[in-house]
């Protein structure tokens, strides 16, 4: 089938397999639609149905409050039954695919599953095929069962990788998360789709890096400083990194910041911020290579970060509250938009 979109600019042209949602088939053809979470909660691919039909796989997505009227739906959860025209608000641009990733389909299977603390897993995933993908994005997965895709950020960094790697947080209630924690996964099929994500790194940029992360939102910032360490990015720019816990107990993946730290050197410097206890005595002399603060995040980095934001990029994930406070104190700072990265697809 042929969707044709009217953007604000020019219209594009593009297949959509029979059961693929539009947002995926317009992306894997190249055309830069306008999206964040490609999950369904936020609302940024909603488009205009002019004309055609179409069938929505949820109609109780969280994102359809942002949509105004009937003949509007989320192009990441509708399916075409035919062909179709549609309109959006944007401008859209074709992706030039030289040096750049471009989203598609892929299998794969849970290849490991481990606790990292009760509520935290840290997952691998082993693809049927390689899948190229740019520091810091995420992608879109999905587990037999369940209705539905999850964007889960990528840990680890290989511009072609075999395996990608994830760090999963226990949400009450939700229907994967549930499902991981409750059942032997390993060795169970799985459907993706990616990569996905604008909050990307790359060693061209040619500015300091600074990170602050909330919980699980940590993961694609270890891909991020996992590329800049295989590049020797540290030798030159400065690295600050503000990872957000509730306890020295809720923490994770401590020992790989710390072999990052080691690596990278002075340079770079990790703050692990405990929001709810003092750092404990152990803390210091456990991992030596990492600071330990005390109060949220956002404001533990504020405070830390006070004359250091010349010529930074910053990267942020976590929950939307911390990003939203982070945000608040980097404009304060003078650090421009275009320097404040993030893809809000929790």
């Amino acid at each position: 089938m042929k969707i044709q979109i009217n953007a604000r600019n020019r219209a594009h042209n593009f297949n959509v397999a029979e059961g693929e949602k539009i947002l995926y088939a317009g992306l894997g053809g190249d055309i830069d639609l306008p999206y964040e979470c490609a999950s369904g909660t936020c609302g940024t691919c909603k488009a205009r149905l002019i004309s055609g039909e179409i069938v929505d796989a949820w109609p109780e997505a969280p994102g359809r409050k942002y949509l105004k009227g009937e003949d509007e739906f989320l192009m990441c959860q509708c399916m075409a039954k035919t062909d179709a025209t549609i309109a959006v608000e944007s401008f859209v641009q074709t992706v030039e695919k030289s040096g750049v990733s471009v989203p598609a389909a892929l299998s794969g299977h849970i290849s490991s599953a481990r606790l990292l603390t009760p509520d935290v897993m840290h997952l691998q995933i082993k693809l049927g095929q390689p899948m190229e993908f740019d520091a810091g994005q995420f992608v879109m997965v999905q587990v037999p069962g369940i209705a539905g895709f999850r964007g889960w950020s990528i840990v680890n960094y290989q511009r072609e990788a075999e395996i990608l790697e994830f760090v999963v947080k226990k949400k009450p209630g939700g229907g994967i998360s549930e499902w991981l924690f409750n059942n032997q996964c390993e060795g169970v099929a799985v459907e993706l789709f990616g990569p996905l994500g604008h909050a990307t790194f790359y060693p061209a940029l040619a500015k300091n890096i600074l990170c602050i992360a909330g919980g699980s939102g940590i993961a694609g910032m270890m891909s991020i400083l996992s590329r800049a360490a295989q590049d020797g990015y540290f030798s030159q720019y400065r690295g600050d990194v503000f990872f957000g816990v509730q306890t020295l107990k809720d923490a994770f993946l401590l020992q790989e910041l710390s072999q990052l730290r080691a690596q990278c050197g002075d340079k770079l410097s990790v703050t692990i911020a405990l929001s709810k206890e003092e750092p404990p005595g152990s803390a210091l002399s456990d991992y030596p290579q990492l600071k330990f603060d005390t109060g949220y995040v956002h404001e533990v980095a504020g405070r830390q970060m006070q004359g250091n934001y010349q010529d930074v990029r910053a990267y942020l994930a976590g929950p939307p509250p911390m990003v939203d406070a982070a945000v608040r104190i980097l404009l304060m700072a003078r650090v421009t938009t275009d320097n404040i990265c993030y893809d809000k697809f929790s």
